[in-house]
C-alpha cells in the first residue's frame, strides 16, 4: 500500500474515465502550489489517463501511483502534486 502525504483526497471510485481526470483538474486547480492530491478510482484505465495528464499538463507531477484490492474491488491510487508553471526559455510578455 502506497502511503505519502496529502492534503486533499477524492475518492473517484465507481466513475470511469475521463471522469476521475477531469475531477482532479478542477481540484487541483483550486490548490496550492506544493499540495499534493491523492486520488482513488475503480477505472483501470485511470491508471494511464493520469499518467497521459501528467506528461501533457504544466502545473503538476503525478507522484506515485499503485493500485490496492480491497472485498474483492481493485482501486487505483494517484497521487498528483500541484507546481508551477516550468520555466522554458519563453519571451517575456512584461517590459523588463
Amino acid at each position: 500500500m502506497i502511503s505519502l502525504r496529502y492534503d486533499k483526497f477524492l475518492d473517484l471510485r465507481g466513475l470511469d474515465c475521463p471522469i476521475p481526470v477531469v475531477k482532479a483538474r478542477e481540484e487541483i486547480g483550486r490548490m496550492a502550489v506544493g499540495e499534493v492530491l491523492k486520488v482513488f478510482a475503480t477505472d483501470r484505465d485511470s491508471y494511464k489517463n493520469f499518467q497521459g495528464w501528467a506528461q501533457a499538463a504544466k502545473d503538476i507531477v503525478l507522484v506515485a501511483q499503485g493500485a490496492e484490492s480491497k472485498d474483492g474491488t481493485t482501486f487505483f491510487i494517484h497521487y498528483i502534486r500541484k507546481t508551477l508553471y516550468p520555466s522554458r526559455g519563453e519571451p517575456s510578455t512584461g517590459d523588463g
